[in-house]
């Protein structure tokens, strides 16, 4: 057989066929051959295991003592009722004891500070934290805030490990959570859940606090968790624990923690001025009614509606006027005046924000300098 004629039987038909076959594998991807891939160990390592994100976070959560004095009647009637009354009014002298809490903290930076509760540490004589790898330490109490329920320690140890910060403003309903502290003084301890809620107002729960932007999870924390870290998938902190709602005392599946970028501002103005410096625009608002907002001719009862400013306050100074509605601050929404509240929680004096606001039906823009709050001057 020739060469050509070989060409012209054999070979070119194939070159044929083989074109067409690619060009129908491109046309139809479906008709491709599925090769079953084979699940590897570290596929599996979200919904199987959080050890990596236990590792990374676990170091920096602290177990938390502490010791104050109380006192107490010797008298053994004093706790009865009838006889109570008579007894404080006889004076008996009074007997001072020891008594011991616990709680957890979590490690935020290199240089030793912790960031726990307030009501772990309030009252404490002494304060001693322990940390995930045994030390012990005396704490240095930095400063507080019973309105944030917040506290700041410091400890002079070496080779630290401090937790790496997420981002709760990305929280979602839904996304695993673990809880990390020491529950009942049985030791370092972690829970796993999911966010039950996020942008929680505990006003009508009895746990009332300045706050009114707390995380909600299903996470397991009961006594002693107070001031442990509540972290992502992925071991960053997303919160401090703070409460449970609960009348027993211990977890009823629902918990909240304080987000953490609001936690780490209040600690910076505790290590800086010694006190919370909240950012103050100067304005006084309410949350818009069905009946405000058909008044206004509003399509929607987002935002907040400035009843009055104050004279050369920071809204005052960038234009806004009452009736105007703010919708937005730094783009974020603001929904209602808790919504308002928590975001200049996390604002300092001398940021600059942008600030949507609605005015005749119109969407604008300004921008403030947040300034703090005047201190109201002693009358005469």
């Amino acid at each position: 057989m020739s060469l050509q004629r070989f060409l012209q039987d054999w070979a070119i038909p194939a070159l044929i066929g083989l074109a067409m076959a690619a060009a129908l594998l491109l046309l139809f991807p479906h008709l491709r051959g599925q090769t079953e891939k084979v699940p590897t160990v570290g596929s599996f390592q979200g919904p199987v295991s959080y050890a990596s994100a236990v590792n990374l976070a676990g170091p920096a959560v602290v177990n938390i003592f502490t010791r104050k004095v109380v006192s107490q009647r010797r008298h053994p009637l004093y706790n009865h009722p009838l006889y109570r009354r008579l007894l404080d009014n006889m004076n008996l002298p009074q007997q001072e004891r020891m008594q011991s809490n616990l709680g957890s903290g979590v490690i935020v930076n290199a240089h030793g500070y912790i960031l726990t509760n307030y009501h772990v540490v309030s009252g404490a004589e002494e304060i001693a934290v322990v940390l995930a790898d045994g030390r012990e330490a005396q704490a240095k109490l930095v400063g507080s805030d019973a309105d944030f329920d917040l506290a700041v320690l410091r400890v002079e140890l070496d080779s630290l490990t401090a937790i790496e910060v997420g981002d709760p403003d990305k929280a979602q309903v839904g996304d695993v959570v673990l809880a990390i502290g020491n529950p009942f003084g049985v030791g370092q301890t972690v829970t796993q859940g999911i966010i039950s809620a996020t942008g929680r107002d505990l006003a009508s729960t009895g746990n009332g606090s300045y706050l009114q932007n707390f995380l909600q999870t299903d996470a397991a924390v009961n006594p002693g968790n107070s001031g442990g870290a509540l972290v992502d998938a992925y071991g960053k902190l997303l919160g401090i624990n703070t409460s449970i709602l609960n009348q027993s005392g211990s977890t009823g599946g629902i918990s909240f923690a304080i987000p953490a970028n609001i936690a780490l501002k209040i600690m910076q103005d505790i290590i800086e001025f010694g006190r919370v410096v909240p950012g103050w625009l100067g304005i006084e608002a309410q949350t818009l009614s069905p009946q405000l907002a058909r008044s206004f001719n509003l399509a929607s009862t987002n935002g907040v509606i400035i009843t009055a400013t104050y004279n050369q306050g920071p809204a005052s100074l960038a234009g806004l006027k009452p009736g105007d509605v703010i919708t937005h601050i730094n783009g974020d929404p603001i929904n209602d005046g808790k919504h308002g509240v928590a975001a200049m929680a996390t604002l300092r004096p001398g940021e600059v924000v942008t600030i949507t606001y609605i005015r005749d039906r119109e969407v604008r823009t300004t921008q403030a300098t947040v300034s703090e709050k005047p201190q109201p001057q002693a009358r005469d």
